[in-house]
């Protein structure tokens, strides 16, 4: 019997106090939640609170009662409007956390102010907000005394998902060995989680420097974390560990086993009717797809997890989607479409605060659509620096990797076009020179149609027919016409 179950048990003692029973509501749904039982623990505290969207009804109870529900009510909104791609629902979830620590402070409850900030954190983590989850972390960390090992514990885990998200791989590890000694000795559920989070570690540190023994440690610590997963009978965790799985299995080119194990997260996810992990396993399986460049398939498992995502607000997860759909569509032959969908994940991801995910959006971008004529040269040179400032502190080699290939393919567009260039045309080329001499007199004149026109040796009509017929895209660069005065003076008739 778990303390969830026995707890649950002493509700039936009508003899308590309603404000005890609300505590003990919360300490149920608090158990539940750490289990990764959302529903359950949504029914738990249903006397109290009608579900994500609702505010909990407070009935005079004591400040700490009061704190507490809001600390728990806050905390399931966020897991459970992730979970289920809720619109909204982190924001919700940040007032009434911000609100649980506001009314713990005063009464000197410093370990639970730690805990709200330790999930308020997680909730600008799931918008992609990095730098503020980073700054609410290290604030939970401060009032801790050395007893509050388990708590300090969590929170550098939750640190460590924000180093990984922006590729400081080393950080995140070293923040991890500080959390080892408190999971020597703990139960699955926790020993689960360091697992897991170890393995992802020397997953992406194996990525980026390229270690087949890291690969190998890797693959044995998420192993071990499905396995103590099972054993607490989490299996939300245990689902997310083998999506996880499945991706380093896609790294290493066994994608019939990378598609085993999305199969089995996908089924437990489908039977906890949870859409948003379910979306994120369909990514997955889009990136398995693009590695065995099965674009088609890839664009239909997409297509359905990017609606999830919008539905629900989960910017940062929509972000990397919408980057990989870029891709897709560019292998698909839709240029267009590619190019507009990757502009706009760099443009959500940077607004969020993800460098590395708008700086990856970048550099997407360059690699598909660097030698496009379509694309002007300036735009392509813009988004590679774009993409090196988003990145100056990535350690992930891979990204580095790309930025160096990236800087030779902005370097050879800008250079020019050469007969032996691949889809190389006379007409093509001839555009190409016209559109950067255009662009530099239109610079030069800062914007006047007439001065650009003048520095070409055109007439005024010519240069304005370039620009309206053949250079459409560079019509925001002429300043506005300005309109003629009608002279005052009245001519006699």
């Amino acid at each position: 019997m778990t303390l969830a179950d026995e707890r649950l048990k002493e509700l039936g003692n009508l003899s308590q106090a309603e404000d005890e029973r609300v505590l003990l509501r919360c300490r149920v749904a608090a158990d539940l939640i750490h289990r990764g039982q959302y529903e359950a623990a949504r029914e738990a505290l249903a006397e109290v609170w009608a579900g994500v969207g609702q505010k909990p009804a407070m009935e005079q109870w004591p400040p700490a009662v009061e704190a507490e529900v809001l600390l728990q009510c806050g905390t399931l909104t966020g897991w459970l409007g992730s979970a289920r791609n809720v619109s909204g629902a982190q924001d919700q979830a940040k007032d009434m956390l911000s609100e649980a620590a506001r009314k713990f402070r005063p009464l000197d409850m410093l370990g639970k102010v730690s805990e709200a900030q330790y999930e308020l954190g997680m909730c600008y983590w799931r918008l992609g907000a990095h730098d503020e989850a980073r700054v609410v972390l290290k604030e939970a960390l401060k009032p801790l005394a050395d007893a509050d090992v388990e708590l300090k514990a969590k929170i550098h885990i939750r640190r460590t998902l924000v180093e990984i998200s922006e590729n400081r791989y080393h950080e995140a590890l070293g923040i991890l060995k500080e959390a080892e000694p408190v999971f020597e000795s703990a139960n699955d559920a926790a020993k689960g989680r360091w697992h897991g989070q170890k393995a992802l570690i020397l997953d992406m540190l194996a990525t980026a420097d390229g270690r087949a023994d890291l690969f190998d440690s890797a693959l044995l610590e998420y192993t071990a974390a499905i396995y103590h997963y099972e054993l607490a009978k989490h299996e939300r965790y245990c689902a997310r560990n083998l999506n996880n799985l499945a991706m380093l299995l896609c790294k290493l080119g066994r994608y019939e086993e990378a598609h085993e194990q999305l199969d089995r997260a996908g089924f437990i996810f489908v039977k906890l009717k949870d859409p948003g992990d379910l979306a994120q396993v369909d990514e997955t399986r889009a990136r398995v797809l693009v590695a065995e460049r099965k674009y088609k398939e890839a664009a239909r498992v997409l297509a359905g997890a990017i609606q999830t995502f919008e539905r629900g607000g989960e910017s940062a997860l929509l972000a990397d989607a919408l980057t990989l759909q870029g891709v897709v569509w560019a292998r698909r032959g839709a240029y267009d479409e590619s190019a507009g969908v990757l502009r706009r994940a760099a443009d959500m991801a940077e607004g969020l605060g993800a460098q590395s995910a708008a700086g990856r959006a970048l550099l997407t971008f360059v690699e598909e659509h660097g030698e496009r004529r379509a694309i002007p040269p300036g735009e392509v040179y813009e988004a590679y620096l774009r993409a090196d400032r988003l990145l100056r502190g990535t350690q992930d080699a891979e990204d580095v990797g790309r930025l160096r290939a990236c800087s030779q393919a902005v370097m050879q567009r800008l250079a020019g076009v050469r007969i032996h260039d691949d889809n190389f045309s006379f007409y093509g080329a001839i555009h190409e020179l016209e559109a950067k001499l255009i662009e530099q007199a239109l610079d030069e004149a800062r914007g006047s149609v007439v001065r650009a026109a003048r520095l070409l040796g055109l007439k005024h009509q010519t240069f304005t027919s370039m620009l309206q017929s053949r250079h459409q895209k560079l019509l925001p660069k002429r300043t506005p016409r300005e309109r003629r005065l009608k002279s005052i003076i009245r001519k006699d008739a």
